[in-house]
């Protein structure tokens, strides 16, 4: 199951690269998407979370290109599967 949902990640990684070009940041995809999603998150996690979540974890996020998060999730989790996976050394 674990493999299934990293190579479906890997999968939509692909897409998005392909889709809306390997250069395009993840806020501009997203913004593309739904122009008021990103004010209505800031808002959110500044207010009920921490606005410093939102500048040093959510921000550099947006700021990579669309494909990165899915893909290196599903890279993550392959190699996840691998170590949970993967016979005891001596």
């Amino acid at each position: 199951m674990l493999r299934l949902i990293a190579v479906g990640l890997l999968i939509v990684g692909l897409a998005l690269g392909l889709l809306t070009g390997w250069g395009v940041p993840l806020g501009e995809t997203l913004f593309r998407y739904d122009p008021a999603l990103l004010n209505t998150a800031q808002a959110g996690i500044q207010r009920y979370a921490s606005p410093a979540l939102w500048d040093d974890g959510v921000l550099p996020l947006l700021e990579r290109p669309s494909w990165v998060l899915p893909a290196g999730s599903g890279a993550l989790l392959l190699m996840l599967r691998g170590l949970l996976l993967s016979p005891r050394r001596r």
